[in-house]
């Protein structure tokens, strides 16, 4: 027996009063409201396997972090999240992050402020290959969470930056 609130799925826990119970599933409450959770068995072991591979990661976080991720994917259907240098971001399937997209959009908005929207998404498309309904899937996601991408662009356009300073001092 283990102490109270404590455990794997399928031991006993001893609750304060002395009572057994048998733990089938792991409760994950929130800070803010008590919503209560419960994992089937299998998911739960997905869960920890998925936090003991993420150092620095609770049980709660991670759960939270893949059920937003999984809300957003289903809000924007076309949207992934990845892994990268900056953390994990919002991605289109089998494409570039939405960042990108975004930032090619606010570019081509920039140098003709008066293309009507089907013929900037049509030139966007041109010089990216991507197809139009990829490219608004990035944009409705970026109207969802325009923080979110405006700070991703922030950073690579920080970095852009840093590159061409470095690239003008050594080149003379």
């Amino acid at each position: 027996m283990s102490p109270a609130g404590t455990g794997q799925p399928g031991t006993e826990l001893t609750d304060p009063l002395g009572r057994v119970r048998r733990s089938d599933y792991y409760v994950v409450m929130s800070k803010r409201t008590a919503t209560p959770v419960r994992f089937d068995t299998d998911v739960a072991e997905r869960l920890a396997s998925f936090v003991a591979a993420n150092p620095g990661m609770s049980l709660s976080s991670a759960a939270n972090r893949l059920v937003d991720e999984a809300l957003r994917a289903s809000e924007h259907p076309g949207t992934v999240f990845r892994p990268g240098p900056t953390g994990r971001r919002a991605g289109l399937i089998a494409g570039p992050d939405v960042w990108e997209v975004v930032r090619a959009v606010k570019s081509a908005r920039a140098a003709e402020p008066g293309l009507p929207e089907d013929d900037l998404l049509t030139l966007i498309a041109e010089n990216t290959g991507m197809p139009v309904r990829l490219i608004r899937v990035a944009v409705r996601y970026w109207a969802s969470y325009p923080d979110e991408i405006n700070a991703e662009i922030a950073a690579a356009e920080a970095a852009d930056d840093a590159w061409r300073r470095e690239r003008e001092l050594l080149a003379g």
